[in-house]
């Protein structure tokens, strides 16, 4: 289950806890039940890591018009 803060928390932090249990969970050193617990909130910080990577690419693809719309990125004109 999510926590609240979690959409306070920024991409960079998120990624940063994500690299931490992943390090923690390949060493190997971790009890069953504290693995599993620490798996599902690796689970729930690469969601979160993913969806703000495909609102960051949804961004970037769309440039916006004179009439403040909203149109696919083509590239410059030649």
């Amino acid at each position: 289950m999510a926590k609240a803060s979690d959409k306070e928390v920024s991409f960079e932090a998120s990624l940063a806890e994500l690299e931490t249990i992943v390090t923690k969970l390949e060493s190997g050193d971790v009890p069953l039940e504290e693995a599993l617990a620490v798996f599902q909130r690796g689970m729930v910080l690469s969601k979160q890591c993913q969806d703000t990577l495909t609102k960051a690419e949804e961004t970037l693809t769309k440039m916006m018009t004179e009439n403040d719309r909203l149109v696919p990125f083509e590239g410059e004109e030649q």
